[in-house]
């Protein structure tokens, strides 16, 4: 981690750079490194720079939480060997939020070479260290120009929104299914119970936003291996949004079904259910959702035709063209960006 400067003024943005070589524990199954860990890194730079800034004047202690990720395009693989380079930096603040750009690099040290991997945006509250239901006030940040805050403003509003949206939005429970055809939802579709254990916790002993992540994205993975049987990787993750917090000793069930698929890209939604064990089954409910975009690659990285998914049900239907638009949407952004960069 390098900062040059740990200062107690409440407008300075001190960047956050964490540095790590990525070593063969942190592969998939084609080779590269998972996205789950970087999706890891990632929020781990991000909960540094928003504590720290939540603490850069006299007042309450608090612990930044992540509340959302915004979309996450992955984009060149991170191989193993390389060293990932994570900067984080606070771009915009709320009355009680704290935005926050990170991007990723990877390094070859042997020639030196460096390429941009990742760019995200997260988004943290800060929670009392003494009191985990109390929001603390962040303080405020020095823009650059009226015109900077401006935009942080209009990004805090929609994403207030789409998070506001994402709540209501109704993500029914993944059930496990036998004896089903290759190529359907129920073929693909998995999950993964798993305990909340202290090494998995945040200081406030509620579940880190990052290993929610990495199990959502392993999840996921799996999901699109067993549809595609070829190697298979994370190209973006759509919105992430945090509803609850998750308690160490919960039992939670990541579980994942296909939902759409294109010519070379497929869509996978991912739930997490939280089970509080010690209270009642009422107390049980969606904690995190968002939607996975894989690629399939062959032996030689170019991008694979992806099997059509078979629909089955009207609910399947519905989500497929959910899903459609999703992809129409994510290509027109994409079309457009590229257009920008020709200009």
């Amino acid at each position: 981690m390098e900062c040059a400067v740990r200062s107690r003024h409440p407008t300075v943005n001190c960047p956050v750079a964490v540095s790590r070589i990525m070593r063969p524990d942190d592969a998939n199954i084609a080779g590269n490194v998972h996205g789950g860990t970087i999706l890891k890194m990632i929020e781990e730079a991000g909960a540094i720079i928003s504590t720290r800034h939540c603490n850069s004047q006299n007042g309450e202690r608090s612990v930044a939480v992540l509340a959302r990720v915004e979309r996450t395009d992955f984009l060149t693989p991170m191989l193993i060997g390389e060293v990932a380079h994570v900067s984080a930096e606070i771009t915009y603040t709320s009355k009680h939020s704290v935005e926050v750009q990170v991007t990723v690099m990877g390094e070859n040290i042997l020639n030196g070479v460096k390429r941009v991997t990742n760019r995200a945006t997260l988004w943290y509250v800060p929670l009392s260290a003494d009191n985990v239901h109390s929001v603390v006030k962040v303080p405020p940040l020095q823009y650059s120009s009226p015109e900077q805050e401006e935009e942080g403003r209009k990004r805090y509003e929609a994403q207030k929104l789409n998070r506001s949206e994402s709540k209501q939005r109704n993500a029914t429970i993944i059930f496990p299914t036998i004896n089903v055809e290759p190529c359907t939802v129920g073929y693909s579709q998995s999950s993964l119970i798993h305990l909340v254990g202290p090494s998995d916790c945040t200081l406030h002993n509620f579940l880190q936003g990052g290993v929610t992540m990495k199990l959502m994205d392993e999840v996921a993975g799996i999901v699109a291996a067993r549809h595609c049987k070829t190697n298979i990787v994370t190209a973006s993750v759509d919105a992430i949004n945090f509803h609850q917090k998750i308690e160490k000793g919960s039992v939670i069930n990541v579980s994942g079904r296909m939902i759409f698929t294109s010519n070379k890209s497929m869509e996978i939604e991912v739930v997490v259910d939280v089970d509080h064990v010690l209270k009642s089954p009422q107390e049980s409910a969606h904690s995190v959702t968002a939607f996975f975009t894989y690629v399939s690659l062959g032996k030689d990285g170019t991008a694979l035709p992806i099997p059509t998914l078979k629909i089955e049900t009207e609910d399947e239907k519905k989500r497929f063209e959910e899903g459609r638009e999703r992809y129409l949407q994510a290509k027109a952004r994409r079309t457009g960006e590229v257009t920008k960069k020709c200009q």
